[in-house]
């Protein structure tokens, strides 16, 4: 038997009166997502199917639209398992490979020089090049479990994420008005 993780999400996008198609919309992305990452593991040996989930359910009590919560559930997807943008967007449409895709490439961004590592020119590019705000939606939610569930990294790379989220995603977070993300990104890094 399969075991499945989607529950929370789907019951709180019920109590929070979502369209009955919307919720539909999201078991689908979910559905597929947890296909497409089967056998995958978290360095903390869960199923990796969570962290989508959990980034997902953050967005959702933000309220976000369906698309991006649909893109939260596969942001990890394109990069890490065997799937195609066509194919994700022939399921899924233009909207939440746009969306994905830009996840990816934020994703792919580190810091290499000097000049890089000025925290504000990282955030001014960071929106710059998502074109689309639920991007980095997306991205600060992914960023916010990570932190949450950083115990298994090595203290090293908590440091190294815990300086980067201080100086990018809790500023980042507070310019959009999360209050509550920027605290708690903060309290997290913080701890390391």
């Amino acid at each position: 038997m399969t075991q499945t993780f989607e529950k929370p999400l789907i019951k709180l996008l019920e109590d929070q009166g979502r369209d009955p198609a919307d919720v539909k919309q999201v078991q689908k992305a979910y559905d597929f997502a947890h296909k497409a990452h089967d056998g995958q593991l978290r360095k903390s040996e869960d199923p990796y199917i969570i962290h989508p989930v959990e980034v997902s359910m953050i967005l959702a009590e933000l309220d976000a639209d369906v698309q991006t919560l649909c893109a939260a559930l596969l942001h990890d997807v394109l990069e890490d398992c065997d799937v195609t943008p066509k194919q994700m967007e022939k399921e899924f449409g233009p909207d939440i490979v746009t969306i994905v895709e830009g996840v990816t490439k934020l994703g792919k961004f580190s810091f290499s020089s000097k000049e890089e590592r000025q925290a504000e020119n990282f955030r001014k590019l960071i929106v710059a090049i998502a074109e689309d705000f639920r991007v980095v939606l997306v991205k600060m939610a992914d960023r916010l479990h990570n932190m949450r569930t950083m115990d298994h990294m090595s203290p090293h790379k908590q440091v190294e994420i815990s300086k980067e989220t201080l100086e990018i995603y809790a500023p980042l977070a507070n310019r959009f008005g999360l209050g509550e993300m920027k605290w708690e990104l903060e309290d997290l890094a913080l701890r390391y």
